[in-house]
């Protein structure tokens, strides 16, 4: 498997420090991201000291920047941050010429629960602004739905769920396929064009609901592969 610089722009999120882990336990380079490079660096001596403790010492290297300075020398760029002021932050970072992985699900809550946010008058999605905010990177949306706490449990694999991928780039979606296997053990699942993300994101509201309803975390699995 080829191995990547992958900036976490939202590192110190618990969902970007969950899968900067399982990447960093894989031998990728990671790069923790935040509004403040102390911040950053706090999650990266977190995450060290689980790498330690979990036995990958010296395998990887970690460290803290500004969530632009991350960026600066990655090959992949993983978008996990909130959706409110996404725009915004996207359009500060120098994203030209890399793989951006978003896994930023638009979501609301009110008293009837979690929902989907309309993008874009039902148009759009995450994905796709980040995509038309940054033209000249290749963005692809990937791991909506993995539970940020089971990303930073214990299990090697989360083997019982898919990590689904979409996006208008064949080699773009190749490079979120081969790092899902750093989650679940396995490729990834090709889900089509990058519009599907607008179906994609707002899913992780009704396994929020689900998460609620039975006390889980839970996740989603493809049949008939």
């Amino acid at each position: 498997m080829t191995t990547y610089r992958i900036a976490v722009v939202g590192g110190t999120g618990p969902q970007g420090r969950g899968l900067g882990y399982r990447f960093a336990r894989h031998g990728h380079t990671v790069v923790f991201g935040s509004r403040s490079a102390e911040k950053g660096a706090a999650v990266a001596a977190e995450v060290n000291e689980r790498l330690r403790t979990d036995g990958f010492a010296g395998s990887v290297e970690t460290s803290g920047a500004s969530n632009a300075e991350a960026c600066e020398a990655a090959d992949v760029v993983l978008l996990a941050v909130p959706y409110d002021g996404h725009d915004e932050l996207v359009a500060t970072l120098p994203l030209a010429g890399r793989t951006v992985i978003s896994c930023v699900n638009p979501l609301a809550f009110d008293k009837q629960g979690p929902h989907g946010r309309v993008v874009d008058g039902g148009e759009g999605s995450a994905a796709e602004s980040a995509q038309r905010i940054a033209p000249d990177a290749v963005v692809v949306g990937a791991f909506h739905h993995v539970s940020a706490p089971v990303l930073w449990g214990d299990r090697d694999y989360l083997d019982h769920e898919d990590v689904l991928v979409c996006g208008d780039s064949d080699e773009g979606k190749q490079v979120a396929i081969e790092l899902a296997r750093t989650v679940t053990g396995r490729d990834g699942v090709d889900a089509g064009r990058l519009r599907l993300a607008r179906q994609l994101e707002p899913w992780t509201a009704v396994l929020i609901s689900i998460n609620k309803k039975y006390k889980v975390h839970s996740g989603v699995k493809v049949a008939g592969l």
